[in-house]
């Protein structure tokens, strides 16, 4: 059985993870493990040289404080820990899915993730985590990250879910663009949803080819299929028709063009995800 994996945080997306990866779930048939990671802040007071001029006898009485306080804050962070979790599993199951399951880890996020993807086909989570500023100019840490370094497509989820009819590939011809379409032409989450493929920079006959090329993979999967080749930048180009309504969904490679552009953090990829208002479907 597929199994989709949704990292939540107690944060505002959560809500919204917990219903992409239903919906997806549903779609496809699959399991749905839910997943909440106890990071050192959960777990522990903020660390600070204490030698200054602490005496020795106050020093370890703090130190024990400390430690009991830690201890405290550790059994609170797992009890608030297993709230959250069992309020998404309930989310999830209002929607009708099939098997449901929790887990609670402590560590990174990116260490988790890299432990558990192997067993997982699809990764939901949220754009920005309950640590982070919510303006549209912030991109969480975690999920930056985690797009990174996971083998397995990210499905990064919106502010709030909405029904996804029409899905929008952004497509360079490149190794990860190709995955993302042939994933398209064989996932059943997709059957009955339109494809826009476009590519966005110098037109050209090559690029012509490949883009038609590309549009026949999902035509011989029975997908509804319209293609378009614009020239421009393509955060730009695909921004203004996500802003226009034109797609639910966006799926693009992420990071995919060199080792150099993956530190540049004005990169594509990083620029549309921080502007883009629909969920994203990043492969790399």
């Amino acid at each position: 059985m597929k199994k989709i994996t949704a990292l939540i945080d107690g944060s505002i997306y959560s809500h919204s993870v917990c219903d992409h990866a239903a919906w997806v779930a549903d779609r496809e048939a699959a399991a749905v493990e839910i997943v909440h990671v106890l990071g050192r802040r959960h777990m522990t007071s903020s660390s600070q040289n204490l030698s200054g001029q602490i005496g020795l006898g106050a020093r370890t009485a703090l130190l024990e404080e400390l430690a009991e306080h830690d201890a405290q804050r550790a059994k609170l962070a797992q009890k608030r820990g297993r709230v959250i979790l069992d309020d998404a599993k309930a989310r999830v199951a209002e929607k009708g899915t099939g098997e449901i399951t929790t887990l609670l880890r402590h560590g990174g996020v990116v260490e988790t993730v890299h432990d558990i993807e192997h067993a997982t086909d699809l990764i939901v989570m949220g754009k920005r985590g309950e640590a982070a500023d919510f303006d549209k100019g912030h991109l969480g840490s975690n999920l930056e990250r985690v797009v990174r370094a996971s083998h397995k497509p990210v499905l990064v989820a919106a502010r709030a879910f909405k029904p996804i009819s029409t899905v929008m590939i952004a497509f360079d011809a490149g190794k990860t663009a190709m995955r993302a379409v042939e994933y398209m032409a064989a996932s059943p989450v997709f059957a009955d949803t339109a494809c826009h493929l476009i590519t966005v920079g110098e037109g050209s006959t090559e690029a012509s080819r490949r883009l038609e090329g590309a549009a026949a993979i999902l035509k011989e999967a029975g997908r509804t299929v319209s293609t378009e080749l614009v020239d421009g930048e393509p955060e730009e180009v695909i921004g203004k028709k996500v802003d226009a309504g034109e797609a639910d969904l966006l799926v693009m490679g992420a990071y995919g063009h060199s080792r150099i552009r993956t530190m540049i953090i004005g990169s594509t990829t990083t620029a549309t995800i921080r502007a883009c208002k629909i969920p994203l479907l990043l492969f790399r």
